[in-house]
């Protein structure tokens, strides 16, 4: 990963960490409200992000791809204060070999990973090969055009940027279609720690006035079953159509 799992959980640590990662929760959870029994996977650094399905959802696994030197995967789920460790579901693996099993998800989270990613084009694809027909993703990356982007003392000036945009079409590329987009992070990324407590009414005003602008472009998309069927296969297709 460009970013450090040891930078990554000190900036999540801080005041202003806090606040970015309270501001980008809120956008996906409108997305994934609740996900109740099903498979989550985060790929990236997600570990800030999970607690938001961990409690009705059947399993949340955090991977921390190991390219770029990454010696340690972010620790998941996090212990509550004065009781024993949980057990562990966090793991380092290759970005473009993930250790599970085709369809083994219901949803795939990437945060911090596809911006960081060696080889894009082999990170989505092996999120597609996870997933379970019907499965969802949402990716987070740092959006080009936000101020975030161009400073690097966060992990979100860190690594390729992208517009909503661009993500959409490259999980096009990589038989995915793009359904929703969400953007977050319209405060600037200095002096968080202050503008706490404006936040929320900051995150409203830029989303109603310069939703190009935010820090971070977020997409969902679907596993396009039909989109990976070859075009000279009509028939093969039309039985892949599902009633609605």
């Amino acid at each position: 990963m460009t970013v450090e799992v040891h930078a990554l959980l000190a900036f999540y640590a801080s005041p202003g960490g806090a606040v970015a990662a309270r501001l980008v929760r809120d956008r996906l959870a409108v997305l994934w409200p609740l996900l109740p029994g099903q498979s989550v996977l985060g790929i990236g650094h997600a570990a800030p992000y999970l607690g938001l399905w961990q409690r009705e959802a059947a399993r949340c696994i955090a991977l921390t791809p190991s390219q770029g030197g990454t010696a340690q995967a972010a620790p998941w789920p996090p212990a509550a204060p004065g009781a024993p460790p949980p057990r562990s579901a966090a793991l380092l693996a290759e970005e473009d070999t993930l250790p599970f099993a085709d369809a083994s998800f219901d949803r795939v989270l990437l945060v911090h990973g596809l911006e960081a990613a060696e080889n894009a084009r082999r990170l989505l694809r092996e999120a597609w090969r996870v997933l379970r027909d019907d499965g969802r993703i949402i990716v987070v990356v740092p959006n080009r055009l936000g101020l975030w982007a161009q400073l690097e003392r966060t992990p979100f000036g860190h690594g390729q940027p992208y517009s909503a945009g661009q993500i959409a079409r490259l999980l096009a590329r990589h038989l995915f279609m793009a359904e929703r987009r969400e953007a977050a992070l319209f405060l600037p990324p200095l002096g968080l720690r202050f503008l706490a407590a404006t936040a929320a009414p900051c995150e409203r005003l830029g989303r109603a006035l310069c939703p190009r602008l935010a820090g971070v472009a977020i997409v969902e998309a679907r596993k396009d079953l039909l989109a990976a069927v070859p075009a000279g296969a009509p028939a093969l297709r039309r039985r892949m159509v599902l009633p609605a």
